[in-house]
């Protein structure tokens, strides 16, 4: 069963902490959920996912199978190549995020977190890293994510080097390459950036993202 540590926790509750002063967000609700939910075994059947930042709010979803195989294409052909795995890690996260934004109405999560105060059932990084290490336990389970082990969630930052940003983590199982798992960086139903941890870490963002450079109708 998969435990976030105490160390991430009482990170992330800094983080959340900074925003309750800033943005009133209820941090001791949030942290409950992010705990339960890091302890749940999500299956298809039902699974908790988080939204309104910080965990403010969380969904109940089940993906019926039909919907699931959408996942389940993407990973035709593997093969034994990591590289092939990571892109279709990604791809199946951006699918997850389709199926599942139909249903909680978080179709239209923008990318980033500021600047989106305006917008109904968006997602911060701390939202998209929990639901993306839920979306990739389902893959596990199934048996779609062979090559890849999920880790802890982590945070960069902590505002001494600038804002605070989290992601999920995973590393692969032949070499221990770890990779962040980030979602954060696009609209809703993008496929997630997949990059070593390491970059990520340095503070990585890509290129093309909107969170670097917005386009006029908001979309990438």
């Amino acid at each position: 069963m998969f435990v976030v540590s105490m160390q991430v926790l009482d990170k992330m509750r800094f983080c959340l902490s900074v925003l309750v002063f800033i943005f009133s967000v209820p941090v001791h609700a949030a942290m409950d959920d992010i705990n339960r939910i890091y302890r749940q075994q999500p299956v298809l059947k039902g699974f908790d996912v988080c939204l309104g930042g910080g965990c403010a709010e969380v969904r109940r979803v089940a993906i019926p199978d039909a919907e699931w195989q959408r996942v389940v294409r993407l990973f035709e052909g593997v093969d034994g190549n990591a590289e092939r795995e990571r892109r279709q890690i990604a791809a199946a996260i951006g699918e997850l995020e389709r199926i599942v934004g139909a249903k909680i109405g978080t179709e239209a999560d923008r990318a980033g977190t500021f600047g989106n105060a305006g917008f109904s059932n968006q997602q911060d990084c701390n939202d998209e890293a929990i639901n993306s290490t839920s979306y990739m336990r389902l893959m596990r389970e199934a048996g779609l994510m062979q090559l890849h082990a999920i880790e802890d969630m982590r945070t960069r930052n902590f505002f001494f080097s600038g804002w605070p940003h989290s992601t999920a983590v995973i590393h692969e199982i032949k070499t221990g390459q770890r990779y962040a798992v980030d979602s954060w960086f696009y609209d809703n139903g993008f496929p997630a950036t997949i990059v070593p941890f390491a970059l990520w870490k340095s503070g990585y963002i890509p290129e093309d993202s909107p969170v670097v450079k917005p386009s006029t109708n908001g979309k990438r």
